[in-house]
């Protein structure tokens, strides 16, 4: 059995599809069951912040998916683990971040590496996920994109190897099932450095209507942010996009060498999404 948390998120909703054909699978998420949830797949509601409410989840259950929202400041990583541990649990793939690696002292960043390091002392065999950004994160284009066919975005010529979270998925999967891999980390990137400007291009390229690009400032940027993020996740995340460091923009194999083909590119990642644009 394999335990899925966040399984209602980009990650976790394909995660399921992908084990759900070869492996035994209990979903877990905080909210009511899903909608779109894979036959055979078992749903338990429980919710990270109160670890207690993980034991019917795990019991019995060999491996854990574990994907933290945010950054996992407020949670109490140690505690789940041990109730995962005494449910059954014996190997735990974290879900992280490329910058839990790239900037571990960071305000933003540093509860992820602290995550990180429990997992690695937890007694469990583990792997670590760090990818860099998402290409769902475009989501937040969507509503301008459909009203007015633009696009306002901080950094427009500033490039990232941003991943497909589908590709994270298919990673995970392979991981989840294969004891090869405890011990590791593997830092996950798409196949190319994407600008905000080149992402604007593709995803006019998949609708088949032009769509303006508007730069922001950086002020205007951290402003809007501000409205549903921390502080310190908007001023880490700035950093990352207008000043990558080489390592936040190096491209890594990982992808390949995990699933014997190369990452999904952005322009494959709008194609499939199209219609939340349209």
């Amino acid at each position: 059995m394999i335990v899925v948390t966040g399984a209602t998120g980009n990650v976790g909703r394909s995660l399921l599809k992908t084990l759900a054909r070869t492996s035994a699978v209990t979903a877990v998420s905080r909210g009511q069951l899903p909608l779109d949830l894979p036959e055979g797949v078992r749903y338990q509601q429980a919710d990270l912040a109160q670890p207690e409410t993980l034991r019917p989840a795990v019991a019995g259950a060999h491996t854990l998916f574990l994907l933290v929202a945010g950054a996992g400041a407020d949670l109490d990583v140690n505690q789940i683990l041990k109730v995962s541990q005494a449910g059954g649990i014996e190997r735990v793939v974290l879900l992280s971040s490329q910058a839990a690696g790239t900037r571990p002292q960071s305000v933003s960043h540093a509860p992820l590496r602290g995550i990180e390091r429990v997992a690695e002392t937890s007694g469990l065999a583990w792997t670590i996920l760090r990818p860099g950004g998402f290409a769902s994160n475009t989501y937040a284009w969507a509503e301008s994109v459909r009203a007015r066919r633009t696009v306002a975005a901080p950094f427009g010529d500033v490039g990232l190897p941003i991943i497909d979270p589908d590709d994270i998925a298919d990673v995970a999967a392979t991981v989840l099932q294969d004891d090869a891999h405890v011990g590791y980390i593997y830092e996950l990137t798409g196949p190319a450095l994407s600008t905000p400007r080149q992402r604007t291009a593709d995803l006019a390229d998949a609708i088949g209507e032009p769509i303006h690009f508007i730069e922001q400032s950086h002020d205007e940027a951290r402003t809007q942010m501000l409205q549903f993020m921390p502080e310190p996740v908007v001023d880490g995340t700035l950093s990352i996009l207008g000043e990558p460091t080489p390592a936040e923009q190096r491209l890594t194999p990982h992808v390949q060498l995990l699933l014997g083909r190369p990452p999904r590119t952005f322009a494959h990642w709008a194609e499939r999404h199209v219609n939340a644009f349209r």
